[in-house]
């Protein structure tokens, strides 16, 4: 049995500023932080007893959201570039309006293999690195993980769990959000409990 629980990254500054998240740096805003704080307090004194191994993205919003559960658990992060959001190109760190005045010719909601701006990553790039981190994830030695992630990534994360074929998919998750996975010794997946905002307030 194989347990592992997400969590999307708690408020950041980009959120009340209307600029592109993707691969820029953004830091948690003092609203995330106390939202991280609560997250690590609550789900700690809930996961007491078990041995976790917890797995952030590199981001500085994730890696600020995993700090505090890390130091209730009393456990090491381990920092992965594989766990971060679509890496958008030339959009990183620019507004929402210029993202929308320079989209790439051509590029539609489904275009699988056409990156929407230049230097960016193809969806079909972007499914294949969150596919590969899920099958890493599985055939770890550890039977208990947390993943510290984006909304895009956990979208694509979900989705792949659930076996859902290839393409773009609608995601309702929210900052803050902590979902339960767990695959048994046959390899049959369920999904225990989803975007559990509890844990922040």
């Amino acid at each position: 049995m194989k347990s592992i629980v997400t969590i999307q990254h708690t408020q950041s500054v980009h959120h009340g500023t209307n600029n592109i998240g993707s691969w820029t740096d953004w830091e948690l805003s003092e609203f995330g932080r106390n939202q991280a704080e609560n997250i690590g307090r609550r789900l700690a004194e809930e996961l007491r007893g078990k041995e976790y191994k917890i797995f952030s993205s590199d981001l500085l919003r994730a890696r600020q959201t995993a700090e505090p559960l890390a130091g209730y658990m009393g456990v090491a992060v381990m920092h992965l570039q594989s766990l971060r959001e679509i890496n958008l190109g030339e959009a990183v760190g620019k507004t929402k309006e210029w993202a929308s005045a320079n989209t790439t010719p051509g590029w539609s909601r489904d275009s699988y293999d056409i990156p929407e701006f230049a230097g960016a990553e193809t969806w079909r790039e972007f499914w294949k690195r969150v596919s590969d981190v899920q099958a890493d994830m599985l055939t770890r030695d550890e039977h208990n993980i947390i993943l510290v992630s984006h909304g895009i990534t956990l979208n694509a994360w979900y989705h792949l769990w659930i076996g859902s074929e290839f393409g773009v998919v609608d995601y309702n998750g929210l900052a803050g959000g902590v979902s339960f996975y767990q695959v048994d010794d046959h390899g049959n997946r369920t999904v225990i409990r989803l975007n559990d905002a509890s844990y922040m307030v």
